[in-house]
């Protein structure tokens, strides 16, 4: 009854911005003061934006809310939204518009210096936000500016999903998304070799019946509810050249969760994600090309899924 009635099959919340993309031969200051470089393009960019891009490539019903400024990184994103066709609604940033500047090796490995700019303290307004929750049948908080989504989906009878990315499972910011949401997701890049532990801690401090961890290369992991172990899922080799893995961890877990909301195994779950990101990784930009509900299921029937 839920599904029929609601309007959305999916809010966001939070998590817009701009990248700076700058190619480079490799993660590494090189000697002397200049290095002439590919062109430097800006792309409209950052987890949130990943996640509401992705429901809407692959055919859900998607509402996107955020701050975003009046300067030309907004103006670039409300374009980009509109050209995309993607419902979105945002307040105006008093900083202007996050960004970052993000360096790719020749490989598709990044590093981004991150520019949140959000003053300490600012939080999206409940009445603003909330109002698209109660007509949603999910809804992913991608942002800590936006927390009373978490116990107004479990007074609707909602799920919630989030995302903490290189979280080292110590500091403290990440605490009221990793143990508020049903579904987290996380990766292991700030501590690989504790990735297990933190999944654990978790589920142990928090609400979540599934954690994911992404390892990019090294594929994912998934722990639910009762297991004694996470299970490991390789990736799935792309079809194309890998040109920027900017945006990957954002595609695995669009295909993921749009696989989880229809009550798929995890492994098929685990399986769409890892089809996601390896396409990803083929495109320039952070998230460019999206993988579309037709492909993905082409994809997944010639796995055997």
């Amino acid at each position: 009854m839920l599904a029929i009635m609601a309007e959305f099959d999916v809010v966001v919340l939070g998590g817009v911005g701009v990248d700076t993309i700058v190619r480079v031969p490799e993660l590494a200051v090189p000697p002397g003061d200049f290095l002439p470089v590919p062109p430097v393009y800006d792309y409209v960019a950052h987890s949130g934006n990943g996640v509401a891009l992705g429901f809407h490539a692959l055919g859900l019903r998607t509402k996107f809310a955020d701050f975003l400024g009046d300067d030309p990184a907004g103006d670039l994103v409300r374009a980009r939204y509109a050209a995309a066709g993607l419902d979105f609604s945002a307040l105006p940033a008093p900083n202007g518009t996050p960004r970052s500047v993000n360096l790719v090796d020749a490989a598709g490995r990044r590093f981004s210096f991150f520019d949140g700019r959000h003053p300490d303290g600012l939080v999206l307004p409940p009445a603003f936000y909330l109002p698209f929750v109660e007509r949603a049948r999910h809804v992913h908080v991608a942002s800590p500016r936006a927390l009373e989504a978490f116990p107004a989906a479990r007074r609707l009878g909602i799920t919630s999903s989030t995302d903490v990315h290189a979280w080292d499972g110590a500091d403290e910011w990440a605490h009221p998304l990793a143990y508020e949401a049903d579904l987290v997701f996380l990766s292991s890049a700030a501590a690989p070799d504790r990735i297990d532990a933190i999944m654990r801690q978790i589920l142990a401090e928090g609400r979540a019946t599934v954690v994911v961890a992404t390892e990019g290369a090294g594929g994912s992991r998934v722990l639910c509810r009762g297991d004694e172990a996470p299970a490991r899922f390789p990736v799935v080799p792309p079809d194309r050249p890998v040109v920027d893995s900017n945006g990957a961890g954002d595609a695995y877990s669009t295909a993921f969760m749009s696989r989880w909301l229809a009550g798929g195994p995890i492994a098929e779950c685990a399986l769409a994600g890892a089809v996601s990101g390896a396409f990803a990784c083929g495109a320039a930009g952070t998230h460019e090309e999206l993988i579309s509900a037709g492909a993905l299921d082409e994809a997944l029937a010639r796995l055997g899924a």
